[in-house]
């Protein structure tokens, strides 16, 4: 994680003899009121913020699919995300387009509040789409907010879809408290026991992530 004003963090796979591999990069994006990244499997993406504009039109140019980039957008009280990859946005469009060119969700997640409010531990809901008979993802290419995975999430509208929340927090005696938000594990509420990802915080600049097939 490389920090600052627009932060830049790196995903590596680390192998066996230590080496790392580099598989992609996120950085918050300026000019934006709410949390805004950039994700790209593309080193570039770790240039200069004044040069980042001039990069993304270079990518703009090589097709409406880029595969080697995307982007993670959050709502204004930072509870919701969704990651697009590089689609046009239909609500920024004048024209009809091509439901190949829309953007695909490829995943959304929710934070909900408790009693406690933003200091306890919140409930994390992960949403991301199914796969199909051929035993691909389903694409899904909203619209409008009314198609998004979010809306048919809260609508129990889930075919197609699969649903995973964060494994529940356990109290601390010792330390008078729960475990970090940083730190935490992903299941499916039918089998606890599965653990679809778990991802935690072993330096101040440098966290842990492991994953299995959801």
């Amino acid at each position: 994680m490389d920090r600052g004003m627009y932060p830049t963090y790196y995903l590596h796979l680390e192998r066996e003899d230590g080496k790392k591999v580099f598989l992609l990069a996120g950085r918050k994006r300026k000019k934006s009121k709410t949390s805004n990244y950039l994700i790209s499997i593309d080193p570039l993406i770790c240039l200069e913020v004044e040069r980042a504009s001039l990069w993304i039109s270079k990518l703009a140019g090589r097709s409406a699919t880029s595969k080697d980039l995307f982007s993670l957008l959050s709502n204004l009280m930072g509870t919701k995300f969704t990651v697009y990859d590089s689609g046009l946005n239909p609500m920024k469009s004048t024209t009809s387009l091509e439901a190949s060119n829309l953007r695909q969700e490829l995943a959304a997640i929710c934070y909900e509040t408790n009693v406690l409010g933003f200091k306890g531990p919140r409930k994390m809901s992960v949403i991301i789409p199914g796969m199909n008979m051929d035993h691909e993802r389903v694409s899904i290419r909203p619209r409008n907010d009314h198609e998004s995975l979010l809306a048919r999430w809260q609508n129990k509208s889930t075919e197609s879809v699969i649903e995973l929340h964060n494994k529940t927090p356990v109290w601390n005696d010792d330390t008078q408290s729960y475990a970090s938000v940083k730190n935490f594990q992903i299941i499916h509420d039918n089998d606890p026991d599965y653990i679809v990802m778990q991802f935690g915080r072993v330096a101040e600049d440098v966290f842990t992530m492991d994953y299995n097939y959801p």
